[in-house]
This record gives C-alpha cells, sequence and structure tokens, in this order.
C-alpha cells in the first residue's frame, strides 16, 4: 500500500516540475480528491449510494473536484489544478492527466434509458486546460486534448485534437514530445490559448513545410540514383 503511494507521487512530481518534496504533492487537491474518489467508488460497488454520494459531496466542497462515485479511474491519475468534472459512467486508463476546467460530460438518452453516457479514455492521455469529452466515445492512447477543444466523436491513439469541434492537427514529432508534455502543448514551449489557433496554424504549416522539403529531397535523391541504374542496364545488354 505505502509502495502504491510512493509510486503514485513519484508519477505527480514526474509530471509537474513545482513540488519539492512527495510531502508536497499530498498537499495537491487532485491526490485529495483521487484518495476520497478511491472511498467513494468503493461504497459505489457496494451499492451504498448515499454515502458514496455523501463523501463526493465532501471532496467537492474540499477540493473543487467533482468525480461521480462511479466513474472508473485508472492508476497514476494526475488532476492539475482543479475544478475537473467527471461523471457517472467515465472510464479512464492509467497515467492520465486533466488540467483545470476541463470535463468528461455525459449525453442526455434521447429514450430515457441510462447506460454508458460518459467518454472513455486510453491511457497516457493528457487533457488541456477548460477541454470538454462529451458522450460515450473513446479517446485512444496516448491522445492529447488541446485546450478549450469540444470533442464529440472518437479520437485516434496518439491524435492531437484542437478546436470546437475538435479537429486532429498535424504535429511534429521531436524527440522532447515523445514523451510527458505539459498541457499537451503540440508547439511550442510558450503556449497562449487565446492566440492557439494562430499557433496551431503556424505549427501546422511549419510541419506541412518540413515535409515537403523532406519529400523533394527524396524525389532529388531518387533522380540522381536513376541515371546510375540505367548506365548500368545498359552495360549489361552490351
Amino acid at each position: 500500500m505505502l509502495q502504491r503511494l510512493i509510486s503514485y507521487l513519484d508519477s505527480i512530481v514526474a509530471r509537474d516540475p513545482s513540488p519539492r518534496s512527495r510531502w508536497e504533492v499530498l498537499l495537491y487537491p487532485g491526490v485529495l480528491a483521487m484518495g476520497l474518489h478511491r472511498l467513494a467508488h468503493w461504497l459505489f460497488e457496494a451499492d451504498l449510494f448515499f454515502v458514496a454520494r455523501m463523501v463526493n459531496s465532501t471532496s467537492r466542497f474540499l477540493t473543487a473536484i467533482d468525480i461521480h462515485p462511479g466513474a472508473n479511474i485508472g492508476q497514476n491519475f494526475f488532476i492539475d489544478h482543479g475544478f475537473v468534472v467527471i461523471g457517472e459512467t467515465a472510464e479512464i486508463g492509467d497515467n492520465v492527466t486533466m488540467y483545470q476546467g476541463s470535463t468528461l460530460g455525459g449525453t442526455n438518452p434521447t429514450n430515457g434509458v441510462g447506460g454508458k453516457r460518459h467518454p472513455t479514455i486510453g491511457s497516457d492521455v493528457i487533457v488541456s486546460l477548460g477541454a470538454a469529452i462529451l458522450g460515450p466515445i473513446t479517446v485512444g492512447k496516448g491522445a492529447r486534448i488541446g485546450a478549450n477543444a469540444v470533442v464529440t466523436k472518437d479520437v485516434p491513439e496518439g491524435a492531437t485534437m484542437v478546436g470546437i469541434p475538435a479537429k486532429q492537427t498535424l504535429v511534429e514529432v521531436k524527440p522532447e514530445t515523445t514523451a510527458f508534455v505539459p498541457y499537451g502543448t503540440p508547439c511550442t514551449e510558450r503556449f497562449d490559448p487565446a492566440t492557439q489557433k494562430l499557433e496551431l496554424l503556424q505549427c501546422e504549416i511549419e510541419t506541412m513545410q518540413k515535409r515537403i522539403a523532406q519529400l523533394l529531397e527524396e524525389r532529388d535523391a531518387s533522380a540522381a540514383k536513376q541515371p546510375t541504374a540505367r548506365k548500368r542496364t545498359n552495360k549489361k545488354s552490351a
């Protein structure tokens, strides 16, 4: 039990450069909210719904984070800051990070029947600030949801989604972006949500320009090899 707690705290330290020790992380509202959610979920699974709701309400009062007791959450889940909402039928994998103001919301069934109403989030997903993922959709492993994006359709593994409604954007893969990237920032270290559309468009243009340059180089290299291949073929024919 202690080792699991230490591993959890270390996973947060790896994603957040601000804490100086594990003791600081214990004071994070997201850590307290997750501890209380584990208790509330256990009570919910035991059909003690009212008591589970009491624990949930206490957690929301103390942390400003609202996680329904029915939500299934994997290991090393990190809520940075707070003001996050997670619905009843949400399912979250391991090592997922959600930033302030993000939501895993549900849809209201038109037939009045309950069931799966909230998203399924794969492992290693980053949900940036203010993002909303709505309905019984699936977000693939390692995907990144940009700031203020509204996602209403399934997201492929490793995709970066931006905009309203969210669409997949081209992101250049670099060594520094293969690991955890704070806020899921796809372009620059400085990422201002107020100008995110401009920055993302610039990122797409730069990525496309580099890809075009690579293709041109490959074409030129292929063209340079062809005369040599023709000369060899002519010598064999002679």
